[in-house]
């Protein structure tokens, strides 16, 4: 039995990570300590709390520890911990999309340049992040319109060019057309131009297109001259203006009662390459500068492009131990930035205006979804939590039933679950829909700690009157208040309305029309494609597999047309022997099971 008490006692004053565990031994937050003995008591203390604080604390069964020599190797720890386990109390990059980067494959004799997702080490060059996949793509295209690189993706030696070298698009290596140092040159001038040094290649372009005019090459002249225009039109493009930095990344932080938006601006070689935003919910009541650290210390581990600056508004009370960890990991100095004036306080400015703004947009549409609800079904509070079911089975077989939920106006699958019924046997989808309920219920009631969460602001059961009355009675048997009303479909099973338990249809805007339905879509999939899971997981083992002469096909059929082994053993011999295949030797084995 673990005793919170004593084990608070055996701390030791040294640093290292803690990490709090809850009764089903689910790691629910990871934090970091400079002395583990002072910071883990901290929480145990009748201090003042966050609301956020206080629930975490209610939910800890039990904690461990790991210690470690230095802060830094805390702080590694702590990043390494968090995205393994992704604990629901810290701030969690929920997003785990790769972004795509410029590779150039630099120890090649001829190298290419082309994109990709997966960065290793494995000495090429990388440059990015690109925030836009479609910014990637043209910087690419870019450069193999006005570079003779080669374009094919394994380089071997041939004896005659391809297609490319025709169109003048590649200077044909292949066949020996162009020398190793020719063709590094062009690569060099290519890195030049990703690393934003553009001012160093219109120089070297005008020093060429000199020399080719005074030889009165002016084909190549002129090629140089539309070079040199397009490489002045992509810098006027990216250019940030009045940034001088060359490698930093800009951070900004907006908040609203819902959520908080973190922005972050990529800017390389005094030009923005692209920016990203990510979300996070339930955070309104921490603060900015531990949000921020949060997402500072999530966002970089494992980058391998790291800049030589971050820039955001807030000092970080960690900010010395993450750039002691961010250099060592880069091989260069990183520094975390917090100007107070000037241009780069500007540049912080605008990435904080931009994540308001992204908030705002974000927001505005799922708001309007909550609010509407609100108003139209004349609700209390904001329906921000809401959930709704489905029962799936066939002819009673294989009954299953689905839990879908929206939170703040989007449908959260990962909130989604599952449910086999347990207590009713044939088909009776209102007494499947309380037993679905009931187990719901009690699941938040045992346990607010349990994958369900806290309970709904709002049931939407797709059916009618009958599904709205069996939810309702399964919730009566609570001291508790959920509003009900179900989603009901016209001829073409499309959704029409929503209606209370007396047949009465709320009107409703042509975006919350559209919210519903997919909900509604959503939770009937749940249980369709649940329900087939089974049903064909049943199919391929059952007593049927020990009869001669019953295969796959045939057993598939059987079980299609009655259901169930029980059912096929409680049909008449004729009726059997009408699937194809069946003869009545083999009908009559299957009534002796």
């Amino acid at each position: 039995m673990f005793n919170i008490e004593e084990e608070l006692k055996k701390l030791p004053g040294k640093p290292g990570v803690y990490i709090m565990r809850d009764i089903n031994d689910t790691i629910i937050y990871v934090g970091k300590a400079v002395s583990l003995k002072n910071r883990v008591r901290s929480y145990f203390r009748k201090t003042n709390k966050t609301e956020r604080i206080k629930k975490m604390v209610s939910l800890i069964d039990h904690f461990e520890y790991i210690v470690v020599d230095n802060e830094a190797e805390a702080l590694i720890l702590e990043c390494n911990l968090i995205k393994k386990n992704r604990p629901r109390f810290n701030v969690l990059l929920k997003d785990d999309k790769t972004y795509p980067y410029i590779k150039i494959d630099i120890k090649s004799d001829f190298p290419n340049v082309y994109i990709t997702r997966r960065v290793v080490n494995d000495g090429s060059k990388y440059f990015g992040p690109y925030a836009n996949p479609g910014s990637a793509k043209e910087m690419v295209d870019f450069i193999k319109q006005k570079y003779k690189i080669r374009q094919c993706k394994n380089f071997k030696s041939n004896t005659r060019a391809c297609l490319n070298y025709h169109i003048k698009r590649c200077s044909a290596p292949c066949i020996g057309n162009i020398s190793k140092e020719d063709y590094r040159k062009q690569i060099d001038e290519i890195i030049d131009l990703l690393e934003g040094k553009t001012d160093k290649i219109i120089k070297s372009l005008d020093k060429q297109m000199k020399i080719e005019s005074e030889k009165m090459n002016f084909e190549e002249a002129a090629y140089i001259r539309d070079k040199k225009l397009a490489i002045e039109r992509v810098s006027a493009k990216q250019k940030v203006s009045n940034i001088s930095e060359n490698n930093i990344d800009v951070i900004g932080i907006a908040k609203s009662e819902m959520q908080v938006c973190v922005e972050i601006f990529f800017v390389r070689g005094s030009k923005m390459i692209g920016r990203e935003h990510y979300f996070f919910s339930d955070l309104k009541e921490m603060e900015d500068k531990e949000i921020l650290s949060g997402f500072i210390k999530q966002y970089y581990i494992d980058n391998p492009n790291l800049p030589n600056k971050i820039m955001l508004r807030e000092e970080l009370e960690d900010k010395e131990l993450i750039e002691e960890w961010l250099s060592k990991e880069a091989g260069r100095k990183v520094q975390l930035k917090s100007p107070k004036k000037g241009e780069k306080l500007r540049f912080v400015e605008m990435a904080e205006l931009n994540s308001k703004v992204t908030l705002e947009n974000k927001e505005k549409d799922r708001n309007e979804i909550v609010l509407e609800l609100k108003n139209v079904l004349n609700l209390d509070k904001l329906p921000r939590k809401i959930e709704s079911y489905d029962i799936s089975n066939i002819s009673g077989e294989y009954t299953v039933a689905a839990m879908c939920v929206m939170q703040d106006g989007q449908i959260k699958k990962n909130l989604s679950r599952r449910f086999k019924i347990k207590t009713v046997y044939g088909q009776d989808d209102p007494k499947c829909m309380q037993e679905v309920i009931t187990r719901r219920i009690k699941h938040s009631i045992n346990s607010e700690g349990s994958g369900f969460g806290k309970l709904p602001d709002l049931i939407l059961a797709d059916g009618g009157i009958t599904q709205i009355r069996a939810i309702k009675k399964a919730v009566s048997n609570y001291d508790i208040d959920i509003p009900i009303y179900g989603m009901v479909k016209n001829d073409k099973h499309q959704t029409r309305a929503l209606i209370d338990e007396e047949k009465n249809e709320y009107k409703i805007s042509e975006n919350l029309f559209k919210a519903i339905t997919l909900f509604q879509d959503e939770v009937h999939n749940t249980a369709i494609t649940y329900h087939r899971k089974l049903r064909d997981s049943s199919m391929q083992k059952s007593e049927l597999d020990n009869i001669k002469g019953i295969g796959k096909v045939k057993k598939q059929e059987l079980l299609k047309k009655f259901g169930s082994v029980e059912n096929l053993k409680k049909a008449d011999l004729k009726e059997i022997m009408k699937v194809r295949g069946i003869t009545e030797e083999i009908a009559k084995k299957v009534k002796q099971l």
